[in-house]
């Protein structure tokens, strides 16, 4: 099985990619988060010949559900609809954090956050 990784931003959107048997998982994309996301992500679904989704789950320091957590199930209910895709919520705490301290600040930023999100689903659910 393949899997799409998506750290969900208000600006931007961070895609990454499993291998095909879903043990590792790459930086992607860094797309914009606008009228043609859904649209974008799901032509991707099917380029990349993607089984299922793990979109990230912001929540804050608590635990709890934040702001930007209501968008972010917003677009996994279309996102759904359009792919028929499962779509699974995965942690994203402070992934845009440690991608930085990883790599420094760049444009890729975002699909690194992607890639640790895919890769903590993956190490979790599948090994």
């Amino acid at each position: 099985m393949k899997y799409l990784g998506i750290d969900y931003g208000v600006k931007n959107v961070g895609i990454a990619v499993s291998d095909d048997g879903g043990n590792l998982a790459f930086a992607k994309m860094v797309l914009k988060n606008d009228k043609n996301l859904l649209e974008n992500v799901a032509k991707l679904c099917v380029a990349e010949k993607i089984s299922a989704i793990i979109l990230g789950e912001s929540l804050d320091f608590k635990g709890e559900p934040n702001p930007l957590l209501k968008a972010i199930l917003n677009f996994k209910r279309k996102l759904a609809t359009r792919t028929e895709l499962p779509i699974f919520l995965e942690p994203e705490f402070l992934t845009s954090a440690e991608a930085e301290h990883l790599q420094g600040k760049d444009v890729k930023i975002d699909a690194s956050a992607a890639a640790l999100i895919l890769k903590s689903y993956l190490d979790k659910n599948l090994n």
